[in-house]
């Protein structure tokens, strides 16, 4: 978060405050995609009020639960795009699924406080043998589900089952090039098809059973080689069935700036960073909230500040049947790990080359909106 966004959010607080507190409901943009959390509980609307609370004052135990989870289902994936740690092999984890029975406790100790969950990280989520499970356990709290995919498996019949019966309310699927040859430049041994036909096929279930969710979502990730597609996206999109359509800005994560120079957009406007003698500058007006309100799970119970710690080297400690999510949110070694990225963030290379810091906003995407009305 920068540090005008945070005053900008301080200054909100009245009607925050009024709006969860009074009408048990709050509404806001997450990455461009509009959330409304609907009959709030009241551990729901406290965790709130106690999360903005400690945007004021960082305190190192927070007094609040977090408001965000980010959830990785699986930690292998079927492509291998060229800066994603995966990709790259630089995540030394191992594959992994994690463990339905894993999740559910998770999702019984933090889910009551959330206002959304975020169902992947650097795997591919559709991968899960078990996604049905997993969705339906999450349905069972009061937030907002996002899963985001390749889209590689999208029209198997087993994933189509199991979006059906217990849809998430975004569905953010990857096109990076509206033809083979343009998105595999980055998807590398991806294909269009499968990905279409899922969304169509979901698409005209969603027609005839009237179902809201869910929202059908193209996220498109700008690159010098794909920008010159742009123009034509919003119509691709419209034509295959997705309800809204967004444009994403390539991030420098834990890799090498060169890995990622070949991608950088000739347009300015749709750089993530501004660069000068081909270096990138860097901002200090970020203001990290993520290591407060917004973990990671990795698949195999690694709690982390940021997904950006894809091998969990930082870890606040692991989620397991010995040691409950409480223990290790509120627990010393978290606290430590916090105070680290208030005043020495340096140390730690995942903030050296945080995705958030460098740019004008803390999304990492440029715009959204939707295709057709509510």
């Amino acid at each position: 978060m920068k540090s005008r966004e945070r005053w900008e959010y301080l200054a909100r607080a009245p009607k925050i405050v009024w709006d969860a507190t009074v009408r048990g409901r709050h509404e806001f943009l997450f990455d461009w995609m509009p959330i409304v959390v609907r009959g709030m509980s009241r551990r729901q609307r406290l965790n709130l009020l106690r999360a903005g609370l400690n945007l004021g004052y960082r305190r190192l135990l927070p007094w609040g639960w977090p408001l965000h989870v980010q959830v990785e289902l699986t930690s292998y994936c079927d492509l291998e795009c060229p800066v994603c740690p995966v990709g790259t092999g630089q995540l030394q984890r191992g594959a992994k699924a994690m463990d339905v029975d894993l999740y559910q406790r998770l999702m019984k100790e933090v889910g009551p406080y959330l206002l959304t969950a975020s169902l992947w990280a650097w795997g591919e989520p559709l991968l899960h043998p078990r996604l049905d499970r997993i969705l339906a356990i999450t349905s069972r709290y009061p937030l907002a589900s996002l899963l985001s995919t390749n889209g590689q498996i999208l029209n198997q019949p087993r994933v189509q089952k199991a979006l059906r019966e217990q849809p998430p309310a975004y569905l953010i699927v990857a096109i990076d090039g509206l033809c083979d040859q343009t998105n595999a430049v980055y998807r590398k041994g991806a294909r269009l098809r499968p990905a279409l036909e899922g969304v169509r096929a979901l698409a005209e279930w969603k027609r005839r059973t009237g179902a809201p969710r869910p929202v059908l979502h193209c996220r498109f990730m700008a690159m010098k080689h794909n920008e010159h597609e742009l123009p034509r996206l919003e119509q691709f999109a419209l034509e295959h069935g997705f309800d809204m359509v967004s444009v994403r800005s390539l991030s420098v994560i834990d890799s090498s700036e060169e890995a990622h120079r070949s991608l950088i957009p000739a347009s300015k406007l749709l750089r993530a960073y501004h660069y000068e003698n081909g270096q990138r500058l860097r901002r200090d007006d970020f203001v990290c909230q993520h290591a407060f309100t917004f973990p990671s799970v990795l698949a195999d119970g690694t709690v982390v500040a940021c997904e950006q710690d894809f091998n969990g080297l930082h870890a606040y400690g692991v989620f397991s049947g010995q040691h409950s999510f409480a223990s290790i949110w509120f627990g010393k070694q978290a606290a430590a790990i916090r105070e680290a990225i208030v005043t020495a963030p340096e140390q730690f290379s995942f903030c050296r080359n945080c995705p958030y810091a460098g740019r004008e906003s803390s999304s990492c995407s440029l715009y959204g909106h939707a295709l057709r009305p509510d």
